[in-house]
């Protein structure tokens, strides 16, 4: 069945190669918000070593939708940057896709259109509470209607940017998943409350950026499986969001899960990078902060192969759509038991991080076996000069 990952498919109107996505994870590779060539380089090694897909992360929507002050935003300035990306996967023969991506009330960045940050209810900014931005407000109207058209924008410039396929990311604690979540939605008004109505704002994005594309062009949505908290979404709900986004007409769901602010070891597994976090900031009170409550967002969290299958295939189950399999692939065991699944795609993250032609080895060697250890020191690196790497690669 491993085979069968390497057999072509088609995403919408776009014609892969293969099954395997390299996922969006964060890269740190934009300093001053810009794409140099290295940038270039890091997702075209993807496309070099046999990944059907490469995805950038985090494109931000708007400057106010970046958790970081470093993050790329989306806009006429950086389309000459994000054209020299697209050529360059091209050019090593892959694809490649776009994360549309919001902070919502999760940020360390002080906001230019509003007061604070604002996600669906005010609340704590985790992210922001030792850099000056300590609370989140709650999103009006006027907020909403604004951010929507900020994503249709944002797909504009990247399809005029010659990607091939965007991802929007609805997953993770990040706006459009702050909506869905319980735990973080507490509005009353037509954005809270039932999962239908929780689920307006995603769909109001997905519909403007559709239109914005237009039929055909490939849409991605990341999802949460469980956010891995105490009141979050469970896998009963994500059934629930997954079918939505499909009569909605998403082409595939990216599955994955936990929130980046209150359980990020949920979607890592395996072993805390929080030493060598601390050892890397700079600010002695954050420092300080991180030893104290940091062994509760990142403790040593079991790894296993495969650990969101259980979940995934429930989702699978449910909709006719295109679904992509994220969380703990390693092998070329992991990758023919998910073709064996039904998934349509597998995504992969740590092991392209440590190897960039880990699908090409796969291909070589069916029995071949990543050598990611699972440290999660990649985490760890998202701050360094040069941006996320593999620790344990020179």
């Amino acid at each position: 069945m491993l085979q069968l990952a390497f057999t072509p498919a088609r995403l919408g109107r776009l014609a892969l190669p293969n099954r395997f996505i390299k996922t969006a994870t964060f890269e740190g590779r934009t300093p001053g918000g810009r794409i140099d060539e290295a940038t270039c380089a890091f997702h075209a090694g993807f496309a070099a070593g046999g990944v059907g897909l490469t995805t950038v992360a985090y494109c931000a929507v708007a400057p106010d939708a970046r958790t970081f002050p470093d993050q790329l935003v989306v806009s006429e300035a950086s389309l000459p940057a994000l054209t020299r990306l697209a050529g360059a996967v091209h050019a090593a023969g892959g694809a490649v896709s776009g994360q549309l991506a919001h902070c919502g009330g999760f940020t360390k960045v002080k906001p230019t259109d509003t007061r604070r940050p604002k996600g669906p209810s005010f609340g704590l900014n985790d992210y922001g509470l030792l850099h000056g931005v300590p609370f989140a407000g709650a999103m009006d109207a006027t907020d909403i209607a604004r951010t929507v058209r900020h994503y249709a924008r944002a797909a504009t410039l990247l399809k005029q940017a010659g990607f091939d396929a965007l991802e929007i990311h609805m997953g993770h604690g990040y706006l459009l998943s702050q909506f869905i979540s319980p735990a973080t939605n507490r509005r009353r008004d037509g954005y809270g409350g039932s999962l239908a109505n929780r689920m307006r704002l995603p769909l109001q994005v997905l519909a403007a950026v559709r239109e914005a594309v237009g039929e055909g062009f490939p849409l991605l949505a990341k999802i949460n499986l469980d956010d891995g908290v105490a009141g979050g979404g469970r896998v009963s709900e994500a059934v629930e969001v997954a079918r939505l986004l499909e009569a909605g007409g998403i082409d595939a769901l990216v599955l994955s899960g936990g929130l980046v602010n209150r359980s990020p070891m949920h979607l890592f597994r395996g072993a805390s990078p929080l030493d060598a976090m601390i050892a890397r900031e700079p600010a002695a009170r954050v420092r300080m902060a991180m030893r104290l409550s940091g062994g509760k967002l990142f403790p040593n969290l079991p790894f296993r192969p495969l650990y969101f299958r259980e979940q995934a295939l429930r989702v699978r189950d449910a909709v006719g759509c295109a679904v992509a399999y994220l969380g703990g692939v390693t092998s070329g065991d992991d990758v023919a038991q998910l073709m064996r699944d039904g998934f349509d795609y597998v995504c992969v993250g740590r092991a392209l991080l440590h190897d960039a032609a880990f699908v090409q080895k796969l291909a070589a060697d069916p029995g071949h076996v990543s050598a990611c250890s699972h440290c999660n020191l990649c985490v760890a690196t998202m701050s360094d000069v040069g941006g996320t790497r593999c620790a344990l690669v020179a």
